[in-house]
C-alpha cells in the first residue's frame, strides 16, 4: 500500500488512538509513573553486567538481577505484558542459553555493557550485529525491550503485538525471534514515526504503543483503502470501536484508582510531614496532581538544597515520592516511596541513590509505603542480590492501613520520626517471613 492512500486511513486512526481512554497513549505513554523508571532500569542493566563480569549472574534466571529488572518492566501495564517471558529458562529447549553457555554469558554482558555506555545510533546497531554473530540460540530481539529503556529514541520496544501492527500497516512480512527482521521493521517504524511525528513522539515507545494497539486487535483496519465504500465501510465500524473504548475497561479503572491512591498517600505524607515540622518534597513529577482542592506541592519545596542538587543523583532523587527534610540543615530525615501495584525496584534505586549518592544520608529513614496485603510480597524482594545493599539503610515497611488508622494522632501528638518509625515494620533478614 502506497504512503498517499495509506494517509487516507493512518491519520485519523493515530487521532482515534491519542483520545482513546483505553489505549496505551493514553493507559501507558501519559502514565506519569513511566518516566520514572528509566534510570532505575538503566542501573539494574549495569547491575547484571557486573555480575556477569564478576562471574556471579548464576545459571538460573529466578533470583537473578536480570529478572529483577525485566520484572519492573513487565510490570508496566499493556504493552510490556509478557516481557520476561523471552528470558525464562526453557528446560526442554535449553533456552535462552545465557545461563549454561559461559561464553554465550559474557557475548550478552558485552552487548548490555556497550548499549549502556554508547550514546549515538551507530555505535547501539554495532553492539546488535555483534550480539547477532554469535547466534545465542533463545536470545533474540525481544532484548531491545531492555535497550528501549536506555534509548527510547533509538530503539522501539518489541513484543508479538507491535510486529504484528507494523505488518497489518505496512502489509510487510516481519518475522519474530530474528534480529535481521527487527532492524528492518526498526528502519520501517522510524519512517512512519517521521511520517506523523505530530501525533507521535521523539520516543518510539509513542509509536510502538500504536502498533501494539493494532496488533492486539484493538482497532480495524481497512480493507481496500483505495475502495470508498470499504473506506466508509471501515470508518463507521471505527466509529463502533470509538464507542466501545470509551466505556473504559475495568483494568483501566483499577489503573486509574491506583493513580488516585498514590496521589492520596503522597498527601497524607506530605501533610504529615509539615505537621511534625520537616520541609517536605514532593516528586516534581507529581507536584502538579490535583489534591484536597489544589495541588500537591501546594507548600512543599520549589527545589532541593544544593547539596543534593549537584550530587550526580540529583535526577533521581527528585523523583522520590516524597521527602522530609530537617528544618536546620539541608539533610533528609525521611524518605518515602508509594507502591500501591507496581514494582518495588525503582522506587529502591531512588532511595539508594540518594543514600549512596550523599553518604552523609546512609542514616536517613527510608520507608516502603504499600497496601497491606503487599508487604509478604516486599520482603520477598528483599531476599534477591540485587538488594543487597538495602541492608545498610534504616529501612521500613509502613502499610497504608497504619498511615490512615494513626496519621491524625501522630500530626497531633507526634514529634520528629519516632511515632512514624513505631507504625513501620523494619525490612531486614531476620525481622519478618524472610523466604528460606
Amino acid at each position: 500500500m502506497s504512503a498517499p492512500s495509506r494517509d487516507v486511513w493512518l491519520r485519523p486512526l493515530l487521532e482515534q488512538w491519542r483520545r482513546d481512554p483505553g489505549g496505551t497513549y493514553i493507559g501507558w505513554f501519559l502514565w506519569a509513573e513511566r518516566l520514572k523508571n528509566f534510570r532505575s532500569i538503566r542501573r539494574g542493566v549495569s547491575a547484571v553486567v557486573s555480575e556477569i563480569e564478576l562471574d556471579r549472574f548464576g545459571n538460573v534466571y529466578k533470583g537473578s538481577s536480570l529478572e529483577t529488572v525485566v520484572g519492573s518492566i513487565a510490570e508496566q501495564r499493556q504493552i510490556f505484558k509478557g516481557a520476561d517471558h523471552a528470558f525464562l529458562w526453557k528446560p526442554k529447549l535449553r533456552i535462552p542459553d545465557i545461563y549454561e553457555s559461559r561464553e554465550n554469558q559474557l557475548a550478552f554482558g558485552r552487548f548490555l555493557d556497550a548499549c549502556v555506555c554508547c550514546q549515538n545510533e551507530a555505535a547501539v546497531l554495532s553492539a546488535i550485529h555483534q550480539l547477532d554473530q554469535h547466534k545465542i540460540k533463545g536470545l533474540g530481539p525481544a532484548a531491545a525491550n531492555l535497550l528501549y529503556f536506555l534509548h527510547p529514541t533509538l530503539v522501539p520496544p518489541f513484543n508479538t503485538a507491535i510486529v504484528r501492527g507494523y505488518n497489518r500497516i505496512m502489509s510487510a512480512n516481519v518475522k519474530l525471534g530474528r534480529w535481521t527482521e527487527y532492524l528492518a521493521m526498526r528502519k520501517g517504524i522510524l519512517e512512519l514515526n517521521a511520517q506523523y511525528r505530530s501525533l507521535l513522539s521523539n520516543d518510539l515507545g509513542a509509536i510502538a504503543g500504536f502498533l501494539f494497539d493494532v496488533g492486539s486487535d484493538r482497532y480495524p483496519l481497512p480493507k481496500r483503502a483505495e475502495d470508498a465504500e470499504d473506506l466508509t465501510l471501515w470508518k463507521e465500524e471505527l466509529a463502533c470501536a470509538h464507542e466501545e473504548s470509551a466505556r473504559v475497561s475495568k483494568a483501566l479503572a483499577l489503573a486509574c484508582e491506583a493513580d488516585l491512591t498514590h496521589t492520596q498517600v503522597q498527601g497524607w505524607l506530605r501533610d504529615l510531614g509539615k505537621a511534625l515540622g520537616f520541609r517536605v518534597w514532593v516528586a516534581s513529577n507529581d507536584r502538579g496532581r490535583e489534591y484536597d482542592r489544589g495541588r500537591l506541592g501546594d507548600g512543599c519545596l520549589d527545589s532541593l538544597p544544593a547539596s543534593i542538587e549537584n550530587c550526580g543523583a540529583e535526577e533521581t532523587i527528585r523523583l522520590i515520592d516524597v521527602l522530609w527534610l530537617h528544618l536546620g540543615n539541608d539533610a533528609v530525615a525521611a524518605a518515602f516511596e508509594v507502591e500501591h501495584s507496581t514494582s518495588i525496584y525503582s522506587g529502591i534505586v531512588r532511595m539508594l541513590d540518594l543514600a549512596l549518592g550523599l553518604p552523609d544520608h546512609m542514616a536517613g529513614a527510608y520507608f516502603l509505603v504499600a497496601p497491606d496485603d503487599r508487604e509478604e510480597a516486599v520482603r520477598s524482594q528483599f531476599a534477591r542480590p540485587a538488594f543487597s545493599r538495602v541492608a545498610e539503610l534504616d529501612l521500613r515497611f509502613l502499610s497504608y492501613d497504619m498511615l490512615r488508622t494513626h496519621r491524625e494522632a501522630m500530626a497531633r501528638f507526634g514529634v520528629g520520626l519516632k511515632a512514624v518509625q513505631a507504625v513501620a515494620q523494619p525490612i531486614r533478614r531476620g525481622s519478618g517471613p524472610w523466604p528460606a
